[in-house]
């Protein structure tokens, strides 16, 4: 049986942070794991500009509200489910996603949780386990199912490595020079060919 692991924010919506960077006009909002390898230093200076700005989770989920998959994502996961499961594994949170995961037919999504105060600020957050792309993988790979996975980002690096085939997907050049290994897809048909061509050799 195959299995397709992908990345969320890049690959099928919108970067969140970017995008609520763009509304509220915090350009220091704009980072991303694109750009910044450490998740917890990304994460705690986004709580950090959050508290000095009071907003919170409310002012986040109304932007979120307004937000679409990206162009062609909903038709790519309709037509790769053909060939594979598929489990979304993302360092997003629940609190996020949970809006994207219903316009994108409810794939199965693997994430984290925050920590809300009452008042609706987001005092920290909760991961999964720790490099939990990685090991989500390795535990499908244990039970039998072949792997493909694609992401765009430092934090895909990992889960990339122990699929049995990663591929980049709009990943920034930077990052994809530091890691030749994964071949790089600008394109949902270019990334379905990869994943299909993946899939026809685990046949052989």
């Amino acid at each position: 049986m195959n299995v397709l692991c992908l990345d969320l924010e890049g690959v099928l919506i919108p970067e969140i942070w970017v995008s609520f960077a763009e509304q509220t006009g915090i350009d220091a909002l704009k980072l991303t794991t694109r750009e910044v390898p450490d998740y917890d230093q990304l994460m705690q200076g986004r709580i950090k500009i959050l508290a000095e700005h009071k907003l919170g989770l409310p002012e986040i989920q109304e932007v979120i509200s307004s937000m679409d998959p990206l162009p062609g994502a909903t038709d790519f996961l309709h037509a790769i489910r053909q060939d594979a499961q598929l489990i979304i594994l993302s360092d997003t949170f629940y609190e996020f996603a949970m809006p994207f995961m219903r316009k994108l037919e409810l794939p199965t999504l693997f994430c984290h949780r925050l920590k809300v105060a009452p008042n609706g600020q987001i005092t920290g957050y909760q991961l999964r386990q720790k490099d939990p792309k990685r090991r989500a993988v390795e535990a499908l790979k244990q039970l039998n199912f072949h792997v493909v996975a694609a992401g765009d980002s430092y934090n895909d690096t990992s889960m990339l490595g122990a699929a049995d085939v990663g591929v980049f997907f709009h990943a920034p050049e930077s990052i994809a020079k530091q890691f030749p290994q994964f071949p790089c897809t600008n394109t949902y048909d270019a990334l379905t060919a990869r994943i299909r061509d993946a899939f026809a050799g685990f046949a052989q």
